[in-house]
């Protein structure tokens, strides 16, 4: 089992930035893949961010690519997800996601959830 808490969510104006962490503890040397989602009010859950643990390749939904940057520091068994260029539509409860067995990052489904961090983007 993997257990993931985030952090790093808030209140940020349009055009600002914020970083969020996610800490991963139990059997982190199983971790293949860790990633990003999120979900608005009324929405259903989105695909934001995800990569792979060993060798960093990344794959990014549209939506973001270009102002999310996702990363991970292996030593402290963290993953990032540096948001840029915020925008209102943005506003989301963030959770970090892994899985321990290797797949394509562009069908990304973890086993293993983060409660969520809320981020919400003002105009």
């Amino acid at each position: 089992q993997v257990q993931l808490v985030e952090s790093g969510g808030g209140l940020v104006q349009a055009g600002g930035s914020l970083r969020l962490s996610c800490a991963a503890s139990g059997r982190t040397n199983s971790l293949n893949t860790v990633g990003w989602f999120r979900q608005a009010p009324g929405k259903e859950r989105e695909f934001v961010a995800a990569m792979t643990w060993t060798d960093a390749n990344t794959y990014y939904a549209d939506s973001v690519k270009g102002r999310f940057t996702i990363s991970r520091d292996n030593a402290k068994n963290t993953m990032y997800l540096q948001m840029s260029d915020l925008r209102p539509e943005d506003t989301a409860v963030y959770c970090c996601a892994a899985r321990d067995y290797s797949g394509s990052l562009k069908r990304y489904e973890p086993q293993y959830w983060g409660q969520g961090t809320q981020v919400t983007v003002s105009s």
